[in-house]
């Protein structure tokens, strides 16, 4: 019992040894650290960020992947270009290429929709139900223990959804020590009002994405509305604006290196509290392999969109996603072998180990922790196989939705409550959005293409790893299976947004008669889904069960240590502290922590990625900054740099000053630092915002939208 209270003492009160510059802290904690959030500089109370319904927390919200805030009373959210490009790229044709010529609706009939399966979430409560959760659980191991555990999710989240209008989920957290009910306002009806051109809000692409100095212009708006009587409701002509609880004030005033910063947001997932196997796994493994599979994907469907420009801008947002997607993996890769990762955890779990068997009741800790482990070197056995597997389906428009929609109707035959998650009566709205924007992002000839790069993989594997049903589907060899995509892909007729959603609506016996021979594919593929789904579930079953014991150790060892242990990142709201921060990232390298539109001009070449469009450059030639002018630096500054703790998910995160006024957009990390997600190393640790005195600039001087300036109550110079 005594590692158990060790925890249950830390998750209660964090304080120990904690650092302003780390940690992403969960609100309800931010009392318990008071003491640091004063010194490092918040003006505020902290008591206050622990309420979900007061501001500056009620203003920041999740886009589901991306972080966003409210910044007027009217429903207008502020996020970043980046998290809004797949709307920009859905309202784009070649003909009003939104990506290329930016977007800026003069009044609320000039909005448009952002997508079906855009959403808002506005997080009101946050609770914990560990004993709720896991009461069904004892006893039980590997599968057992999951179905235990997702039935009593299952079970909260409905009893929390009766409340119409609201999305709930059960966060885990510490690995399956602790579990919150997160309930959720679901905004459904949102709207692109503003976003600047592709040459300012992702000026550098990939050359400069994670780099620094950056010059980026990394913000979109969105408004989010509600039906006439104030709640959540589909797109609608008669829908109005949200007027939410709170708005975050616009800061007017300068930012200067050594100002407190706070930031608070989504970030999706950090590892940083996993087993020192697993951090060597992911340099000598796991990081090569991907970078090698993402590598492959971009040269493929950039190959296959050559020369149709159709094709260029339905798969702009995809592309986009890989390629950010490679470069975080070189950047992660080379910042654990930078700060030598594996080495540094490798240390401290032999001296936590160390540790625990010092402890009266170490023996059964000790055991879970190995019996964990083993869980975790068996599950590598089928790894290449199964990422080919699903990235058959993550990367393409119609197998997913052949697969989803065979999915859906096996599903219907079951009680709701035994549905998969994902495929409840909760989720089939999302499913039918997801449905009706395929063809905005669908080419025949690159969805082969990338199918059968993935298929030449698949047949390299060795004859043990081969799936049955695949090579039922597609042939024994790359050629056979050349022959049966052309097959397939020409006699579908899935690309019919009206064929998609007549499936959806039939009965499961006639989406399983269907004819279409890619529907006839995803019957035959989905027997091996779900195998692979239950082998996964074994094995999440075990460690939600095992890893609590390392996570026990862990939290008291590092009480005895007197530093703090903070939970892993898991898409839930969280808040981290810190201030604008240059950087020494190497020997005689110095990096101030602003940059201007100077910087701008020196990296333009007229050509893509650094060809500033010409208003943006006649305007920094004028050099009329008006209000937003850096005093210090006599210019306009553009972005800025924190050591702020911050990972993916944090895009669009706001940045507040220690008043809790917005002062800049989290969009990017440093190079050094992609890592972190991994492992924070504070010599290395800085996240990247656009500063919000650009983003008036550009309002005012360079694309102009007084009406938005106006409505966020900012001066017009």
């Amino acid at each position: 019992m005594a590692l158990r209270n060790a925890l249950l003492v830390s998750i209660a009160g964090l304080s120990l040894g904690a650092h302003a510059d780390e940690g992403m802290w969960m609100p309800s904690q931010l009392p318990e650290i008071a003491a640091q959030l004063k010194a490092a500089g918040f003006k505020g109370d902290p008591k206050d960020l622990a309420d979900l319904t007061k501001p500056p927390m009620s203003a920041v919200v999740s886009l589901g992947g991306c972080t966003a805030s409210f910044v007027s009373p009217q429903g207008l959210v502020v996020t970043n270009h980046h998290c809004a490009y797949g709307a920009i790229q859905l309202n784009s044709t070649p003909d009003n290429n939104l990506m290329a010529n930016g977007f800026n609706a003069a009044t609320r009939e000039q909005e448009v929709s952002a997508g079906p399966a855009a959403r808002v979430l506005v997080t009101e409560s946050f609770d914990r139900i560990t004993d709720r959760i896991l009461e069904g659980a004892r006893g039980k191991t590997g599968r057992d223990y999951y179905d235990a555990v997702d039935a009593a999710s299952k079970a909260a989240v409905a009893e929390c959804e009766q409340d119409a209008g609201y999305r709930c989920s059960v966060a885990n957290m510490y690995y399956g020590t602790d579990f919150y009910l997160v309930k959720q306002l679901e905004l459904k009806d949102i709207r692109l009002v503003y976003a600047p051109p592709e040459a300012i809000g992702n000026y550098g692409d990939e050359i400069d994405n994670f780099m620094w100095p950056r010059h980026s212009g990394d913000f979109a708006f969105y408004r989010a509305y509600v039906g006439k009587d104030g709640k959540p409701a589909p797109f609608s002509a008669d829908n109005v604006p949200y007027k939410p609880r709170a708005f975050l004030e616009v800061s007017t005033d300068p930012v200067a290196e050594g100002d407190f910063a706070m930031l608070a947001g989504y970030p999706g997932r950090t590892y940083r509290h996993r087993s020192a196997a697993e951090f060597a796994d992911q340099v000598q493994v796991a990081l090569p392999g991907r970078i090698d599979l993402y590598g492959a994907l971009i040269d493929t469907v950039e190959g296959a969109a050559k020369g149709d420009a159709e094709a260029g801008v339905r798969y702009a947002s995809q592309l986009a996603g890989l390629k950010n997607n490679l470069k975080r993996a070189q950047g992660e890769l080379d910042g654990l072998r930078r700060s030598d990762a594996v080495g540094v955890k490798a240390r401290d779990e032999a001296a936590m180990l160390s540790w625990l068997d010092a402890q009266p009741d170490a023996a059964g800790s000790r055991a879970d922790i190995d019996a964990a482990g083993a869980v975790i070197a068996q599950s590598h056995a089928t790894r290449e196989r199964d990422t080919l597997f699903a990235t058959m389906r993550s990367q393409t428009q119609l197998l997913k939705s052949a697969l989803q929609l065979q999915r859906l109707a096996a599903e219907r035959g079951k009680p709701d409550a035994q549905r998969e998650r994902g495929y409840q009566q909760r989720d089939e709205a999302l499913i039918e959005a997801s449905l009706k924007q395929v063809q905005r992002r669908y080419s025949p000839a690159v969805e082969k293409a990338v199918l059968g790069e993935l298929l030449s993989r698949y047949y390299k594997l060795p004859a043990d790893q081969r799936i049955a049903e695949v090579d039922a589907v597609f042939g024994g060899d790359i050629a056979q299976a050349k022959a049966a995509l052309d097959t397939l892909y020409t006699g579908t007729t899935l690309g019919d947004e009206a064929e998609r959603l007549r499936l959806l609506a039939a009965a499961p016996a006639d989406v399983s008669a269907s004819t279409d021979p890619l529907m006839q594919a995803a019957a035959k593929l989905l027997p091996a889904e779900l195998r692979i789904e239950d082998a996964d579930k074994t094995q999440e079953g075990e460690l939600l069960r095992l890893r609590p014991a390392y996570m026990r150790a862990l939290v008291g060892y590092r009480e005895s240590q007197g530093q703090a242990v903070y939970p892993d990142a898991n898409s839930t709201l969280r808040v981290s502290y810190g201030k604008v921060s240059s950087l020494d990232p190497r020997d005689g390298v110095h990096y101030t922590p602003l940059t201007t539109v100077q910087g701008i001009v020196e990296k333009h070449t007229g050509e893509a990625p650094f060809d500033a469009p010409k208003p943006l450059r006649d305007a920094i030639a004028k050099g009329d900054f008006g209000s937003t002018a850096d005093p210090a630096l006599g210019t306009q500054t553009v972005n800025l740099m924190t050591n702020l703790d911050t990972t993916g998910g944090n895009s669009g995160s706001p940045v507040m000053d220690a008043n809790g006024r917005l002062i800049g957009l989290n969009f990017d990390s440093n190079w050094e630092a992609v890592s972190a997600s991994w492992m924070y190393d504070p010599r290395y640790k800085r996240a990247i915002h656009v500063d919000v005195r650009y983003l008036r600039w550009l309002l005012a001087k360079v694309y102009p939208a007084p009406q938005l300036l106006q409505e966020m109550r900012l001066p017009a110079e």
